[in-house]
């Protein structure tokens, strides 16, 4: 999108007349096209939307991420966060050292993620321990990549994917959420495909706060038990109507 060259204050002052073009389908091509007709643009009430999300285990969440990429969203996976916080001598790798021990780490120093899943599965004690030292330093990245994407692009939209949204407190940090729902038939056949027998991908489904809870939580909620063209058409329905939230002013001198 073209960027803003002066702010509507300025505009106003050097005698320029406005209009208002809504956001939409087109709305960047518009931009464009006004911008080589010698207008100049500035963004008016136009925002960083930040939307949250969230799905269930096995619902289909990374492929509706990717789907909001190809559209144009920017995305910030919460797992790919975790990963980079606890790398090898920063401060969550050594607060998970201190207190789970050092066998919870590979040759090469790094976090040993299957073992340290396997401790604190079943123990609410070291669950709610490892959430206090990855969670700060995941949230603290998270805030550093939303304001770098709020300078370049103010009105951008954020995907934020948060596997746990609902059961922590990031929900107060998003404007929107979008939940993926799956049938618990299709989660229980996305995890045995993954190699997992069926007692295991159960008990992995029963540990998470129920879809059909989350459903009512959710500002829009992705159908994903069809097809990809089916999920896909739902997630473009979705990006067009955040992007219909903002508008572009357009100046032309009187």
């Amino acid at each position: 999108m073209t960027k803003p060259v002066k702010s509507k204050d300025a505009l106003e002052r050097e005698g320029w007349k406005e209009s208002s073009l809504t956001g939409g389908q087109h709305l960047e091509r518009a931009v464009e096209m006004y911008a080589e007709l010698g207008f100049e643009v500035y963004l008016e009430e136009c925002m960083v939307i930040i939307v949250g999300l969230t799905g269930g285990i096995a619902s289909g969440k990374s492929t509706v991420a990717g789907m909001f990429k190809q559209l144009g969203a920017y995305l910030i996976d919460y797992d790919v966060l975790a990963r980079g916080v606890v790398s090898p001598h920063l401060r969550a790798w050594k607060g998970i050292v201190e207190y789970f021990g050092t066998e919870v780490l590979n040759e090469d120093s790094t976090i040993n993620r299957g073992m340290l899943a396997e401790m604190v599965f079943n123990d609410a004690t070291k669950l709610a321990k490892l959430n206090e030292i990855v969670h700060p330093a995941v949230l603290e990245e998270d805030e550093q990549r939303t304001e770098e994407i709020r300078r370049i692009d103010p009105a951008a939209i954020v995907i934020k994917d948060v596997p746990l949204l609902f059961e922590t407190d990031c929900r107060e940090f998003v404007d929107k959420v979008v939940l993926v729902n799956a049938s618990k038939e299709n989660q229980m056949k996305r995890l045995i495909d993954r190699g997992l027998d069926p007692e295991e991908a159960a008990k992995r489904i029963r540990a998470q706060m129920p879809l059909a809870e989350k459903v009512n939580l959710a500002d829009f909620v992705i159908q994903n038990n069809g097809s990809l063209v089916e999920t896909r058409r739902q997630v473009e329905m979705i990006y067009e109507a955040l992007r219909g939230g903002g508008s572009v002013g357009i100046g032309r001198r009187a």
